[in-house]
């Protein structure tokens, strides 16, 4: 029998292939992720249906093949102002929680159903609203975090496709689609005041940290 050499031949030539294959497979997901969104958001900023006037839409950010998806219904004064969701206070709490729960950062994207910069939430353009199915699709989060009743009503009302209607419960994994994952819990922009409204949010929040923590390694 032939020795072969000092890395194994052909054994790890074809490993080191496959892996090259794979982060190749996984660089062309992001490349289309990427232009996938950036085309979503030339066409939310040129939506001609929107009320929001001279204002620009508030646009989600993270990572665009995030594991985990924060989803709120709609912008505060400062996401309004930079054109950001999760932009200010919620972001910096947000940004928090993930440091104390070992989640990493890079790992999430976060967007808003209501993405037009309008005082009332019910003047938003239905059919902007139902794009977070299309936003959905392209991140392919395993896990959505829906934040606080109207954002779960929205979601709902967005028929992603296999989905199912989620419960109302607080700090529990469901399952949303047959891929996706989901867990409800208050809303943040709600739970930066008070004492026990931020004691509500961290409880079910937290729960995010121990499934996280359970992601098998890539």
């Amino acid at each position: 029998m032939q020795a072969q050499g000092p890395h194994g031949g052909a054994g790890n030539q074809a490993r080191d292939t496959m892996r090259a294959t794979d982060d190749e497979i996984r660089e062309k997901y992001l490349e289309r992720a990427i232009r996938e969104l950036n085309a979503l958001t030339r066409e939310l900023q040129e939506c001609p249906h929107c009320p929001r006037g001279n204002l620009m839409p508030v646009l989600g950010s993270g990572h665009p093949q995030a594991d985990v998806m924060l989803l709120k219904h709609a912008p505060t004064v400062s996401e309004i102002e930079e054109g950001v969701a999760f932009y200010g206070r919620s972001g910096m709490a947000l940004m928090k929680s993930l440091k104390r729960l070992d989640i990493d950062p890079l790992a999430v994207y976060g967007t808003l159903c209501a993405k037009c910069p309008v005082s009332d939430p019910a003047l938003a353009e239905p059919g902007c609203v139902a794009r977070i199915v299309e936003e959905i699709a392209i991140v392919q989060p395993k896990i959505v975090v829906v934040m606080g009743p109207d954002a779960l009503a929205s979601l709902d009302e967005a028929a992603v496709p296999l989905a199912r209607a989620l419960d109302p419960a607080f700090g529990v994994i469901q399952q949303l689609t047959p891929s996706i994952e989901a867990l409800y819990v208050p809303n943040i922009d709600d739970a930066l005041d008070e004492e026990e409204a931020k004691r509500a949010f961290w409880r079910a929040f937290r729960v995010l940290g121990e499934w996280y923590a359970d992601l098998p390694p890539y």
